[in-house]
């Protein structure tokens, strides 16, 4: 197998990734899936092999305090990786951007104008303990005509160093350059920072973890940058709200699985509805581990929850905690959302169309979910087979990043000799 070892620089790395972008750019259709089956399939051969270097990072990170929410995100398991060999199976049945036609026209003067999707080149991503990342971004810039620098969190090196290894003998085995594929041994802070300045061989950084991280990255970077991921995400249970869905939908988005981006971490609920509402998913939420943390009136209905402090609004928890508040109306839904939105995701449950219209037009986030789930906010859900991130910006991309855009475009001018007078 292919050791993806390496004591080279980070900028040598970059810059062997940056020397095979074309070849990335040219690669087939059919190669490029074929490749993609291939990485499934290897997958599958070496999960108790990728399981034995999970381990090691589990038993590190347990050693070293890491939370339960990170815990459950390094951690891999043979459902796990079945899974991310899907994704790849699904990316590779994705319509290839590359090369697709976005528009056409026909100037006066004959000159025939197109716009077409072009590899951005090579891309970096950072990342937190999250090994199936380490797959699934793999996955998406062979797709995409992409050559790829990978920085995963040092919790997680074991992990990402066996993954990458066993896809980057897949790819070679294919015909692809293994230099199009480059995990970082470096995994330091000071090592990000030079990462992200690397402009003549870099086209774009992803970061992928905390506020901390994305902060940092977007502060230093002079690659260009998409802010992805930190989700201090709400539902509003307006008046309106089918209370039995609401239930299910709030258990959902907080418990299916805490230590996501787009898990629940904010309930606000209609005062009419609050009593009614509050004491039906109390339960549930405390047979499911959930703490509340409420504001005053939410104590008067649930005196047994903690009291709320101004720092609960704005935290994204990643754990069994939830925040709630009741509030007046949809209009103060909506100033709280506004005030403390991360412009991930943020939920409404209601029936009300007015109420709905209302909230639609007047929340700004990367996606605004309707009596559904937050939890559906993800690439994969979307149809798009896995994701690079969830983009919380406005330029280029916003939501899940799936291979449209990982891409660029580019103008192709064809003419007959015209001439501009």
């Amino acid at each position: 197998m292919i050791s993806t070892h390496t004591t080279l620089s980070i900028e040598e790395q970059c810059k062997r990734a940056h020397k095979v972008r074309f070849v990335m750019a040219s690669q087939s259709t059919e190669v490029k899936n074929k490749v993609l089956h291939h990485m499934a399939e290897s997958l599958k051969t070496h999960k108790d092999d990728i399981i034995r270097h999970n381990e090691m990072d589990i038993k590190s990170g347990i050693q070293s305090g890491l939370s339960k929410a990170l815990i459950d995100r390094l951690t891999l398991n043979e459902s796990r990786i079945l899974g991310m060999a899907q994704s790849l199976i699904d990316i590779a049945h994705q319509p290839d951007p590359i090369g697709e036609a976005v528009s056409s026209w026909i100037r006066p003067n004959g000159l025939h104008i197109s716009k077409i999707r072009d590899p951005l080149g090579v891309i970096a991503i950072i990342y937190e303990a999250r090994p199936n990342v380490t797959a699934d971004a793999i996955g998406l810039c062979v797709k995409s005509g992409n050559a790829v620098v990978l920085r995963g969190s040092s919790s997680a090196q074991h992990s990402n160093r066996m993954i990458t290894q066993v896809l980057r003998e897949a790819a070679v085995n294919e015909g692809v350059p293994g230099e199009a594929i480059q995990l970082l041994e470096d995994t330091s802070r000071e090592g990000v920072q030079k990462l992200v300045t690397l402009r003549q061989y870099l086209s774009l950084v992803i970061p992928r973890g905390g506020a901390s991280l994305i902060q940092s990255v977007v502060t230093h970077a002079t690659v260009p940058s998409i802010e992805t991921g930190v989700g201090n995400c709400h539902i509003y249970v307006d008046k309106s709200a089918n209370l039995k869905d609401a239930i299910n939908i709030v258990i959902n988005a907080k418990t299916q699985r805490p230590s996501v981006c787009n898990a629940c971490e904010t309930l606000l609920v209609h005062e009419q509805v609050a009593s009614d509402f509050l004491q039906q998913i109390y339960p549930k939420l405390d047979e499911k581990g959930v703490e509340i943390r409420g504001d005053d009136k939410t104590r008067e209905r649930l005196p047994a929850c903690k009291k709320a402090t101004n720092e609960d609004w704005d935290t994204e928890y990643l754990d069994l905690i939830l925040a709630v508040k009741v509030v007046a109306d949809i209009n103060e839904a909506i100033s709280h959302i506004q005030m403390h939105s991360t412009l991930h995701s943020e939920s409404i449950i209601a029936s009300d169309e007015k109420a709905i219209s209302l909230f639609k037009n007047n929340i700004d986030a990367a996606a605004i979910v309707i009596n559904a789930s937050s939890r559906f906010v993800d690439g994969s859900e979307f149809g798009f087979g896995a994701e690079m991130g969830i983009s919380t910006q406005k330029l280029h991309a916003r939501g899940p990043m799936g291979l449209t855009e990982l891409t660029t475009t580019k103008y192709i001018v064809e003419g007959n000799g015209q001439i501009r007078s």
